[in-house]
């Protein structure tokens, strides 16, 4: 059973620009854990389908298991510890990054994920989903089954999220 008031996440405004931070460590190495976020076979397993080019400078697709669904663009890329998208490439006034970036730990490796340029008033939803997003991370590399239902799970967490205060960054 999950933990349904545990939260691997906050909300942030950085200089204006809203957005969510998750958090968490993994048992595994730098390496896997960073295959486990780039390669688009693995991402399908507990993440989203990814089409296009992946290499620095290169757009994609990507379509979410949350239902979500649109372009990107890979802005850095500097294995094993630090990826950054432009999740509306096309999109000059609604400027949306996300950023993962990798420290291995004792034990394993620290993953943290900031997605940025979001509506102030969906934070909690945005919290709710990543945390699911990384659950999965964590149930995929324990071999274990995903969330079944995404959308019953980031509704266990939102009320978590809608409690929580934005900080100011």
């Amino acid at each position: 059973m999950t933990d349904t008031t545990k939260t691997l996440g906050t909300m942030h405004t950085w200089s204006g620009v809203a957005g969510v931070r998750l958090e968490d460590t993994y048992a595994t190495d730098i390496d896997d854990l960073w295959d486990a976020v780039t390669d688009p076979e693995r991402l399908a397993r507990w993440l989203a389908h990814v089409e296009g080019d992946l290499q620095l400078g290169g757009r994609f697709d990507i379509r979410f298991t949350s239902g979500a669904e649109g372009p990107g663009r890979v802005v850095v890329c500097e294995p094993p510890n630090r990826l950054v998208l432009d999740m509306a490439p096309d999109d000059d006034n609604d400027p949306s990054v996300l950023e993962a970036t990798l420290t291995a730990v004792d034990g394993g490796t620290r993953l943290v994920v900031e997605d940025r340029g979001l509506p102030a008033d969906k934070l909690p939803n945005y919290g709710g989903g990543w945390q699911v997003h990384l659950e999965d991370l964590r149930l995929y590399l324990d071999g274990r089954p995903t969330h079944p239902d995404w959308g019953v799970r980031a509704d266990e967490l939102k009320p978590a999220y809608q409690a929580m205060q934005v900080q100011q960054s």
